[in-house]
């Protein structure tokens, strides 16, 4: 953890992200992560200190390779692809890394083969013949993500073969009950088949030193604790061909797993970076190296970073991490994201319709040091940005900066009102605290004193009444000093607010004239000539939100439709039971169509008026595409008829007709048989 947290002696860190995966967009999923490592990197760049962001894309794996055979691309050009669309998102969200490289590059290569030279000349390499899941099929072995099952452990279903994401047991895909493969849906076989170790068994007793030195979390040291007790297993480091990533030196037909060589893609991206510079980057990986080092990461790769990770460093000479921080899973309304719910938003499709930095406040205003999932609130998300930013931070600006601009010709005054002068040092004095918090990682502390501060400012703008005071030529320079104080409040608020709104602190620093920096807050600024003012940041339209949550539904809509064409919609496994319980909550009821009509701006939806015997209700349904609305009127059809109603940006849905088929225009609406009359339930 970090030993030095002042302002006056210069750190030196290095920060990595979890490196997104090359096949698929990036979501709002991963910018939890992104957007927490880049308020950590910026503060403390803000700080002065030396903090580099290394960074990249993983582009190895079996998965990887499937999906361009899929696409008939190669590899390469599917990592390339995803590499710059992944490249326009980060710019997309603000995010600052100093390089975002990619895991299949030379330096990744060599640094791979280095390490696994230094492992297998300490010992730390054994080769084993173990039996594995196969694929008849597909004619392959399985890796442990390309097979779902039953938890040998908690007896979960649809559980993947290296982990079960409901207990956090780590097991060998064989172990798993009930396996299919994900690739072709079949029932895998077992084969024997030699593979490379990694000895993680033997280094069992440094670990429980280095897990317990204040490294990690309790949280995740508590789970470590667990898996150490049980006992370590060695860690399989190869795969058979065909697989998409290094071949393992004097190993013919075997490849490093993707995550032997993912984790050292942080120290090729850094060595990318440094080569252009003709740096050398062991000077901050060997095992003496100064400075700090520090990852963050999901909890759900934990083991890999607190156990695998440290241990193959060790043993290969390099320094460890000073700090592995983990967070949790993005929920959103409470629930998992889902596409088909319009939840499980891309950067891409959020950024069409919103500012990154209303995103960027809200996972701040949240955010802390534990590893718990994040519940982003679709409501509370537009108030508290409205809230806070619109209504309490920007408005200072908005509600002094024209007094200023047209009745003093955009001067500040000589000085700071007398009863404010020992305010605006508490506002200096305030960042000690501020600053420990973003430290920690208590980012959601942090926002809330910064707000206090903003709401201070506000109410003593609203106590001094400038716009009164500017009615009476006495009160003139008064009201000078009033509106300066309120500007060299929002001055201090938004450098502490940079690292999470840099765009918005450049949109200040161009409008005040100034810099935004900590030494420079210490004195008020005064006698200073500032720009006009423009508009900063708009309000959060719910309408933005909605029209984000249609766009995900048609994207998912139109992945089930490509899928089905593509003949792949039998890979996805089925979902976790469900007790009868359950599905008895829900009142299906006969439905009569008594109207049908597109919805305009909704390429996929129809508006329908269903009669249910003692009522009607409006119900919008993705059904346009396979039918006519004039052939549904007068048919019958089955509805969820207790489903809450649901606030769409075309108007209310009262319910939800049931329909099935792989999507596109092969999709039908269930209709019953003959003599079934509206409001009859369906059992």
């Amino acid at each position: 953890m970090p030993t030095n947290t002042s302002n006056t002696e210069p750190r030196k860190i290095l920060v990595t992200a979890a490196l997104p995966y090359a096949n698929g967009a990036l979501h709002l999923g991963h910018m939890l992560e992104y957007i927490q490592t880049d308020i950590w990197v910026r503060f403390q760049r803000l700080r002065g200190h030396q903090c580099q962001w290394i960074w990249a894309v993983d582009g190895h794996g079996t998965p990887i390779m499937l999906k361009a055979e899929a696409e008939g691309v190669t590899p390469l050009e599917l990592i390339t692809r995803f590499k710059h669309e992944h490249e326009r998102d980060i710019a997309g969200f603000l995010l600052s890394p100093d390089n975002y490289h990619t895991t299949h590059s030379e330096e990744n290569r060599e640094l791979a083969e280095l390490i696994y030279r230094r492992a297998l000349d300490a010992g730390y390499i054994v080769k084993r013949t173990i039996a594995q899941l196969y694929d008849a099929e597909k004619d392959m072995f399985l890796p442990d993500r390309y097979v779902k099952g039953t938890c040998p452990n908690c007896g979960k279903p649809d559980q993947y073969g290296d982990n079960c994401e409901h207990c956090s047991a780590t097991y060998d895909a064989i172990e798993l009950k009930n396996p299919v493969s994900v690739v072709s849906g079949s029932t895998p076989v077992s084969r024997d088949s030699e593979q490379h170790f990694f000895a993680l068994s033997k280094y069992t007793e440094w670990l429980k030193d280095w897990t317990t030195s204040g490294t990690l979390q309790p949280e995740i040291a508590n789970k470590v604790k667990e898996w150490l007790d049980s006992g370590l297993q060695d860690w399989d480091i190869s795969r058979n061909a065909p697989y998409w990533g290094f071949e393992i030196p004097d190993a013919p037909g075997k490849f490093f797993y993707v995550w032997l060589d993912a984790p050292i893609g942080y120290i090729a991206s850094h060595k990318n970076m440094l080569d252009q510079s003709g740096e050398d980057f062991m000077q901050s990986w060997n095992a003496d190296a100064d400075g700090e080092l520090y990852h963050f990461i999901g909890k759900d790769i934990a083991n890999f970073h607190t156990l695998f990770w440290p241990a193959l460093l060790d043993v290969a000479g390099m320094r460890k991490p000073d700090g592995v921080f983990c967070h949790g899973f993005l929920m959103v309304d409470d629930a998992k994201m889902s596409k088909s719910r319009g939840t499980s938003v891309t950067a891409e499709t959020y950024l069409k319709h919103l500012q990154p930095e209303y995103l960027r406040y809200y996972y701040a205003a949240k955010l802390n040091a534990g590893v718990a999932d994040f519940n982003l609130q679709l409501d509370d998300f537009t108030q508290r940005v409205n809230a806070d930013l619109v209504g309490k931070v920007v408005n200072i600006a908005s509600r002094c900066a024209g007094f200023i601009s047209k009745q003093f010709d955009g001067m500040l005054a000589q000085d700071l009102p007398a009863d404010q002068k020992a305010e605006y040092q508490k506002f200096v004095t305030a960042e000690a605290q501020i600053a420990e918090h973003y430290e920690a990682r208590e980012f959601g502390k942090a926002m809330r004193d910064i707000i206090q501060l903003a709401e201070y400012a506000n109410g003593y703008i609203a106590d001094a009444e400038p716009w009164v005071k500017i009615k009476d030529e006495s009160q003139r320079d008064d009201v000078q000093a009033i509106c300066t104080a309120g500007l060299n409040y929002f001055r201090v608020i938004m450098t502490y607010l940079s690292p999470v709104l840099p765009e918005l602190a450049e949109k200040t620093a161009s409008f005040l004239n100034c810099e935004l920096t900590l030494d420079a807050i210490e004195s008020p600024l005064v006698n200073h000539k500032i720009n006009k003012f423009k508009p900063m940041m708009a309000r959060l339209e719910e309408s933005s939100i909605n029209k984000i949550i249609e766009e995900t539904r048609e994207s998912a809509a139109d992945d089930a439709a490509n899928a089905s064409a593509t003949g792949n919609q039998s890979v996805e496994p089925l979902k976790a039971e469900i007790d009868y319980a359950d599905f008895d909550k829900c009142d299906f009821r006969i439905a009569r169509i008594v109207d049908a009509q597109p919805v305009e701006g909704a390429d996929k939806l129809l508006q329908l008026t269903l009669d249910i015997g003692n009522e009607t209700r409006n119900v919008f349904a993705g059904i346009k595409s396979a039918y006519d609305p004039a052939t549904l009127v007068g048919r019958h059809t089955v509805m969820i008829a207790n489903l809450k109603p649901r606030k769409m940006r075309f108007g209310l849905s009262e319910g939800m007709v049931l329909a099935a088929g792989p999507g596109g225009g092969d999709l039908f609406i269930l209709s019953p048989d003959d003599g079934a009359a509206p409001g009859m339930q369906v059992k």
